[in-house]
């Protein structure tokens, strides 16, 4: 039987790829989307796979979207927390409007996304969680206090998470990526790309999405039961953790 699973953020750049390889690997998805709708219907028209709006930083919403999928699919089995923004700025610069938005959408949602799933999923003694952080969780980066702070959080998040629902069936983990070949990224200026990127990663290339979304499908399959509270580096060497 197709397992259900929630991916937010799912229709573009990482999110996206995992959407698509989930179904590929026989669930049944729902790509959940913040704000750009017409993104959002240009990939429900070439995969099919249904997207559901609604903002991951508000408590209210997350739970009535996923009442909405759960009416649609079936119970939430796979969750996959991939939303994420930033508001870049040196911290003796940053004000709390850029420092809150960034902790609402990335760490606060967390919660937001695994609360009105979490006791379903003990319930019925199976779930797989699987948060998306950042190589920048783990180490740091000038100008991205708020998202460096907000991606170390999913890591303890994860860890906690982890322990108290390992004897039910629940693996909960994460994933780091480093950088990636998405759009946003690819935008960056090739000589600032060659010169200052591409050197720091011993692979010599940009990671891309698919290669996460391959990590996503294995850890929310059957046979990653063993494999809880983990932090998964893909970050082509550039981070040894």
């Amino acid at each position: 039987m197709s397992r259900v699973a929630v991916v937010t953020g799912g229709t573009r750049g990482i999110g996206a790829a995992i959407s698509k390889a989930l179904k590929e690997s026989g669930c049944k998805v729902a790509a959940n989307y913040g704000g750009n709708d017409e993104a959002a219907g240009k990939f429900k028209d070439e995969t099919g796979i249904g997207v559901y709006k609604w903002d991951v930083s508000d408590h209210e919403a997350c739970a009535d979207g996923l009442s909405k999928v759960e009416a649609d699919l079936g119970p939430v089995e796979i969750l996959v927390n991939n939303a994420g923004i930033t508001r870049d700025t040196m911290f003796h610069r940053m004000d709390w409007d850029k420092w809150r938005a960034v902790i609402d959408t990335n760490l606060n949602s967390l919660f937001n996304m695994c609360r009105p799933v979490i006791e379903g999923m003990r319930e019925r003694g199976f779930g797989r969680i699987v948060n998306i952080s950042s190589i920048n969780g783990q180490k740091g980066q000038m100008g991205q206090t708020n998202y460096s702070a907000a991606k170390a959080g999913e890591l303890g998040f994860t860890r906690a998470l982890a322990q108290e629902n390992a004897f039910k069936g629940i693996t909960v983990n994460a994933i780091c990526p480093g950088y990636i070949g998405t759009e946003m990224v690819r935008a960056v200026p090739e000589d600032v790309l060659k010169e200052k990127i591409l050197p720091l990663i011993p692979v010599g290339r940009l990671g891309e999405p698919e290669e996460i979304a391959r990590c996503v499908v294995f850890l929310a399959s059957d046979d990653a039961g063993f494999i809880t509270g983990s932090t998964l580096s893909a970050n082509g060497g550039q981070l040894m953790a």
